[in-house]
Order: structure tokens, then sequence, then C-alpha cells
């Protein structure tokens, strides 16, 4: 595994080692920038020499893969566990609301005009998965320079 690394201007770099991280911190040439994937920020200027980076993304539907490659060598893989609570906490939500609404008040409205759903509605779960997907491919793509994405889903394959 490496550590994710932004110049001074928080542009991304590519990662170095664990070991070299260390030194940089420990010399104050570098600041913690994120813990969690660990990054520093550089805060003096240096040679900013890239290379071209390859983040693999494989969705399911507990765990999302993720893979980021460079010509010869692995970066960073690991797996992303998704919610898997979703479906529950809305169940239980419409309980509090059912046991709510059946009160009798006299100064509530009736509402029963109001069961038309957006285009473009997904499930709470589905909508989760999929934010929680391009949250973590937005936040890779920000830490590599230049990256490629190839995401890898159960029904399609997409380059960009």
């Amino acid at each position: 595994m490496r550590v994710f690394v932004k110049n001074k201007r928080g542009e991304a770099l590519m990662p170095c080692s664990n070991k070299k991280a260390r030194m940089l911190l420990k010399t104050n040439k570098a600041t913690i920038f994120c813990y969690n994937p660990f990054t520093i920020q550089l805060t003096e200027v240096t040679g900013e020499t890239v290379q071209p980076v390859s983040i693999g993304i494989d969705t399911g539907a507990r765990f999302i893969g993720v893979a980021i490659t460079s010509e010869d060598k692995v970066l960073a893989k690991g797996e992303i566990e998704l919610r898997q609570d979703v479906s529950d906490k809305v169940t239980a939500r419409r309980i509090l609301r059912k046991a709510r609404r059946a009160r009798k008040t006299r100064y509530r409205p009736a509402r029963f005009l109001n069961r038309k759903r957006k285009d473009g509605w997904l499930p709470p779960s589905v909508k989760s998965k999929l934010d929680a997907t391009f949250y973590w491919i937005d936040k890779f793509c920000s830490l590599v320079p230049n990256p490629a994405l190839h995401i890898k889903s159960e029904s399609l394959t997409l380059q960009r």
C-alpha cells in the first residue's frame, strides 16, 4: 500500500512509500491532508513527474473492489464495504411515521393525492450503493494524477 501525495497547490502527485511519507512528515516537509485514505500534502515546491495511472472499480452488492495501478506496480488495492442497513432503517422510519399519523389529530389535513414518484427514482438501498460508489470513484480520481477509469459492473463495463 502506498501513501497518496498532493503538492503544495493541492494537485495530485504519484503515491509514495510509507517510509518516504514518514520521513517527509518527520522533517516537516509534508502535513497530513486526510486520514481515510491516508494522504499527505507537501509544504515545499518539488518536481512533479507523473506516470499514467489506472483505476479499476468492480461494483457488487456488498463490496466495491478498487485497484489503482501504474505502469508496472500496484499502488493501492482493497475492498470498500457498502451499507446493508438502509432497507431496515427505511422500514423503521415508515413504522414510526404510520404510528404518528394514526393518532387522531384534528388539525392534520388529509393527504392522499401525493403518491407519484419522480422520474429517475431509485429505491433508497440502491441509491445509497450508487452514491457510495460515485463518492469513492471521485475520491480516488482526486488522489491520483490523470487517472484512466475502468468500471466493471454486473451488467456492463464502462471506460472513461
